[in-house]
């Protein structure tokens, strides 16, 4: 009997951690939708990927296009006829961003935009076609920045890195994983934060110190998770993560 191949969703997928997530999914016999709001640079990535013999095709997404998403979503439905994995990759950053005292509101406005109600909205127009697979994952990309715990812990390297806009859109992205385990608690479905470290990436400037193969793994592992996975987590390379 032939194995049901399984579908992910990457999103933000063109580039960086999204597109290595991608690959290791595909490389795991995972037929991967690249999200991305570039139609050009989301096919260009799907290309690379099928060019390299994996399954791998390109689905227009962006996350502040709500007609965008439900048209995703709509067409995952008729082409695959259900979601295995969906990994909430795609964030940004801002320059204006900074401290509480001088970061700019807009700068936090378009932050969060993006990687809290962004990330939101596609889960929640997802969540229909995870329900129809029989253990779906949902991985959402975090950030040790939006540890609150870490953020107010004097000692930790996190403690300086005053990003009001950032580390506040990381860390509602973490109340969207506690509240979404908890509501899925009796479906199969499990929901995770994964923080892949500091990965030399564009988001970063290309200044962290883990290639984006490295920072792709534990993202990649949680989203393969088996039957005893455990919800509602938050985790890092060298363990759990403080709330």
């Amino acid at each position: 009997m032939t194995k049901e191949v399984r579908t992910a969703l990457v999103t933000g997928a063109n580039k960086g951690i999204g597109l290595e997530i991608a690959r290791q999914l595909a490389q795991a016999g995972v037929l991967v939708l690249i999200g991305a709001r570039d139609r050009d640079r989301g096919a260009a990535a799907a290309a690379k990927l099928a060019l390299a013999g994996l399954n791998a095709r390109f689905i227009a997404l962006d996350l502040g296009d709500h007609a965008s998403i439900a048209a995703a979503a709509e067409t995952i439905r008729a082409e695959c006829g259900k979601l295995d994995i969906l990994v909430n990759n795609a964030g940004i950053v801002d320059a204006a961003d900074g401290p509480p005292t001088s970061g700019s509101p807009d700068a936090a406005r378009r932050i969060l935009e993006t990687n809290f109600i962004g990330t939101l909205a596609v889960t929640q127009a997802m969540l229909p076609l995870l329900r129809l697979a029989p253990a779906a994952r949902i991985v959402n990309l975090s950030s040790s920045l939006g540890s609150l715990t870490l953020n107010g812990d004097p000692t930790s390297p996190y403690y300086s890195a005053r990003l009001i806009g950032y580390n506040a859109s990381k860390a509602a992205l973490n109340m969207l994983t506690v509240q979404l385990a908890e509501e899925l608690r009796d479906t199969p479905i499990v929901v995770n934060s994964v923080s892949p470290g500091y990965v030399k990436t564009d988001l970063t400037g290309h200044t962290g110190f883990m290639t984006p193969e490295e920072g792709a793994r534990l993202p990649v592992e949680y989203a393969l998770l088996g039957e005893k996975a455990v919800s509602g987590q938050f985790v890092e390379p060298s363990g759990r993560t403080p709330w």
